[in-house]
Parts: structure tokens; sequence; C-alpha cells
């Protein structure tokens, strides 16, 4: 089969218009690329922490490849089904690693005496907890609502109304990451400006080892973390993109513009969160954060930083 040959030349139980198999393969390829990238790195450096991320690249790869199968074979319910609900639910995780690497940030940059609630409008000991929360609840929710929606068979009874049940599940669980993500968002862009008091002391704080590294637990570091900063900034924001396209995708519902028509899926979610997982393989948090094992080691949140700078 040709590669700029559709799958299909009438639309499916399942697809809603004629899906391409050039452009699913080539986000195939593309995010396959990303994941054994991210999992080396995530090797590399001992990053255990960013298994997330190894995880959610994994989905996107897994959910693409299940793509290309599935254009192929249109009437099949378990690859439509797999493929879907793999693509809606990496970027949730994604999001996880935005709020770990940010509470990392804080610790990392800030203080003990400066971590305060005005500084990033969140209690900087509850952010991680708080808002990977509110994700986990996101997930579930857009779970159960990407498996009702996708296992839905146009001549059932009551088709109609299961779709919709569906889609009222799903567009919770995306309004729950669309209230949580966009209040991390504010918090995270804000710091780029609070934070910069504290540029200065980095280098009185770590033990200096070249213009830009310093060394925590013998291991040398970048200190050039605005750099970190900025990258979950803008992951931040392609993610906040992405969710809205699904919260409108859910509430026009199956007839709607975005879910008759293949191009927006690839412009609004495939392209905008592949650098979510590709910017993160050269800016790496590793090469900053110090630690980047599940848990913060016992006593991080209140040494101070001549003991941390020690360790």
């Amino acid at each position: 089969m040709s590669l700029i040959k559709r799958a299909s030349s009438e639309t499916t139980p399942f697809y809603r218009y004629d899906p391409s198999l050039a452009v699913a393969i080539v986000a195939a390829v593309l995010y396959t690329i990303a994941f054994l990238l991210t999992t080396i790195q995530w090797i590399r450096y001992r990053a255990w922490v960013w298994s997330i991320m190894v995880i959610s690249a994994a989905m996107e790869a897994v959910g693409y490849i299940g793509r290309c199968v599935s254009v192929q074979n249109t009437s099949e319910r378990p690859v439509y089904v797999l493929q879907f609900s793999l693509v809606i639910l990496a970027p949730v995780l994604m999001a996880a690693c935005c709020y770990i690497i940010f509470g990392r940030i804080l610790f990392l940059i800030v203080p003990q005496e400066a971590r305060t609630l005005r500084l990033c409008w969140v209690p900087p000991r509850f952010i991680t907890p708080i808002f990977v929360g509110c994700e986990v609840i996101a997930l579930l929710l857009q779970l159960g609502g990407a498996v009702m929606i996708s296992a839905v068979d146009a001549t059932d009874k009551d088709a109609e109304n299961k779709l919709n049940m569906g889609k009222h599940v799903a567009q919770t669980g995306v309004i729950i990451q669309l209230v949580a993500f966009g209040m991390f968002a504010v918090a995270a862009v804000r710091f780029n400006f609070t934070s910069k008091r504290f540029t200065g002391s980095l280098s009185e704080r770590y033990e200096n080892v070249g213009e830009k590294e310093y060394i925590i637990s013998g291991i040398v570091k970048d200190k050039n973390w605005p750099t970190l900063l900025r990258i979950v900034n803008l992951t931040t924001i392609l993610i906040l993109v992405r969710s809205v396209y699904r919260l409108v995708e859910f509430t026009e519902g199956t007839k709607g513009y975005l879910s008759t028509h293949e191009w927006p899926l690839y412009v609004f979610d495939a392209l905008c969160i592949y650098p979510c997982v590709a910017l993160f393989v050269y800016w790496h948090p590793a090469r900053y954060l110090p630690y980047m094992g599940f848990r913060l080691p016992e006593g991080a949140h209140s040494r101070r930083d001549s003991e941390i700078g020690m360790l």
C-alpha cells in the first residue's frame, strides 16, 4: 500500500473520516525515536523518577504504532480502543512530570526560609502531592471516558446515550486537568520572575567547579537551571493547548468538526505533545537537579543550604 494512500475511502464505525496511514507512520516513527532516547537518558542518569516520562513516551509510541495498525483494520475495535486510550492518557502523565520537576527546582534553588506561599502561590512542600493527586483523578476519568467512547458500536440501540455518557466522563477529567494545570502554569511562569533574586546566590551555595557547573553529592551539575525551568514552562503551555483541544473535541461530540476531521489530532495533539518528550532528551532534568529518585532524601525539605552543598 502506498504511504500517500488513504487507508480507507469511506468512514468507519470508529473513524468519522478517512484516516491517513502515512501521517500515522510518521508520528509512530518520531515518537518511537523519542521514547528510545528518553529511555537511554533515563538509564544513563539513573533518574528513576523520570520513569514516568519513559512510560508516557512509550504510551505515545505504542499509541501511534497501534494507529498504524488500526487505520488498516478500521473495523477492529480492540486496536482502536488501545491506540485511542494511550494517546489520550499519555499527556496526563507528562503533566505529572512537570509537577515533580518544578517541585525539585524549588528545593534546589530556593533557600528553606524563602519557600513561602507568597513565592509561588502554592505550598511548595505540597506542589507534587496536590497536583499529581488531581492528575490521577483526571487520568482515571479520561481513561473511563475514552474506553466508553471508543467501545460504542454505532449499531447499538442506545449508542447515543453511551457516547454522551463517555463524553461527559472524559470532559470532567479534562476539566479537572485544565483547572489544576492552569493553576500550576500560572505559578510556574510567575516563578520565572520571582526566582531571579536567587540566581546570584547559587554559586555561593554550592562548590564551584566551572563557570556553568556545581557539585552536589559528588556529581557535577549544570547550574543554568533557568533553562530547565523554561523548558518546563514551555511544556506546560503545550499540554494546556492540547487539553483545550481535547475538551472542545469532547464537548462537540462525535459529530463535531474536530471528531470528523483528522488534521486537528496531529496539529493540536501529536505536534503539541512531541516537544514535551523531545526537549527533555537534551535538557534532561538530571543535568541540573541533585535528587532524581522517587523521593527526596529524608530531611531534604528542611536542610540548610550549606548542608545541602556538602552532600
